[in-house]
């Protein structure tokens, strides 16, 4: 042997064993550790369920989000999501979500005979995974056993009880949407399921029917139009009654008017020439008693001396006359008894 010893290099095999070693080992552990553990999400709650033994069969106890152990082969959780779900009657699934299951319109038969299609959306959640997995089983058994048979069925029958008239009033397909929703919580309530809304969201007829529906619309609207009018003149009338009949009145106030201020007037014109009249008479009296005094002091001695006085009042202001006042001819013009008894 010499006095050298080589010294060989390792094995690139015996590495890469290590490195095999240890993946598989890792893998084992990953596989292990899925086989024994199931993780609950937080939109979800799990059911126990054991296939043997004493404790055989589902258990009521809840299992929240979360790692769970797991025994395979033994035992197994059951998740169900615990979120609000919705199940959409409609032939248009591009609004379709995570949550939604999509089913086909529902074709309804009105009370006259009519087709209806129509759009639902029901709003509903699984409030009790251990009824609902008792009653209707696991997995998605909810949906397709339970709530989309018991949905068509029951919004065929309260849909139904309206007619093609009514589906246009939305007062009465809510009451039918509420009564709906009422009576499928009754059918799947016991079942672990709460229903929290129904909701018509789209309602077409067949086209003849549409088309017929339409025209009885427009004549009815015709009909409110014209009886709408008619109400409208005969308010028109009434106003035009009142304000003439206004008229009339102020006319005839003004008129009454008028004939009170001439009544006032003619009686103020009569007490005017009464009270005249008066003052006339009693002038005509006064002056009556003065001509009758004057007669009575023209009786009495003296009364030639006024009169000449009188007579020389008359004379005042004429021209000078000389008469003679003697001789045969004379004739003396203030000698009143010679002027009387020569005429």
């Amino acid at each position: 042997m010499s006095a050298y010893q080589v010294k060989l290099p390792p094995v690139p095999g015996a590495a890469f064993r290590w490195v095999a070693l240890a993946v598989a080992l890792f893998v084992g552990f990953i596989a292990v550790y899925a086989s024994f553990t199931v993780y609950v999400r937080p939109d979800e709650l799990a059911v126990r369920q054991v296939y043997f033994g004493p404790n055989k069969g589902i258990h009521p106890d809840l299992y929240g989000p979360g790692l769970h152990f797991v025994m395979p082969g033994y035992e197994r959780l059951h998740r169900f999501p615990r979120d609000l779900r919705l199940l959409e009657f409609n032939d248009d699934k591009t609004t379709a979500s995570a949550t939604s299951s999509y089913q086909p319109s529902i074709r309804i038969q009105t009370s006259e005979g009519y087709q209806v299609t129509v759009d639902v959306s029901i709003a509903y959640r699984i409030v009790d995974p251990y009824a609902l997995i008792t009653t209707v089983g696991p997995g998605g058994l909810y949906e397709t056993s339970l709530m989309i048979p018991r949905s068509d069925k029951v919004l065929r029958q309260k849909l139904g009880e309206l007619n093609a008239e009514e589906f246009y009033q939305g007062d009465l397909r809510r009451q039918k949407a509420v009564e709906a929703r009422s009576l499928l919580q009754d059918e799947v309530g016991s079942s672990g399921i709460q229903v929290w809304n129904v909701m018509v969201r789209h309602y077409t007829y067949d086209d003849r029917y549409q088309e017929a529906i339409e025209q009885r619309k427009i004549q009815d609207q015709t009909v409110f139009k014209n009886r709408a009018e008619a109400i409208a003149a005969a308010r028109e009338a009434e106003k035009n009654r009142v304000i003439a009949e206004g008229d009339a009145r102020v006319q005839v106030e003004q008129e009454r008017g008028r004939a009170e201020v001439k009544k006032i007037q003619a009686d103020a014109d009569l007490y005017y020439r009464k009270r005249v009249a008066d003052g006339d008479l009693l002038v005509a009296l006064a002056e009556a008693q003065g001509t009758k005094l004057e007669n009575q002091a023209l009786q009495v001695a003296g009364a030639g001396n006024m009169v000449g006085l009188k007579m020389a009042e008359v004379l005042d202001g004429a021209q000078v006359i000389v008469v003679p006042t003697d001789g045969g001819d004379g004739s003396n013009p203030l000698d009143l008894d010679s002027l009387i008894r020569g005429w």
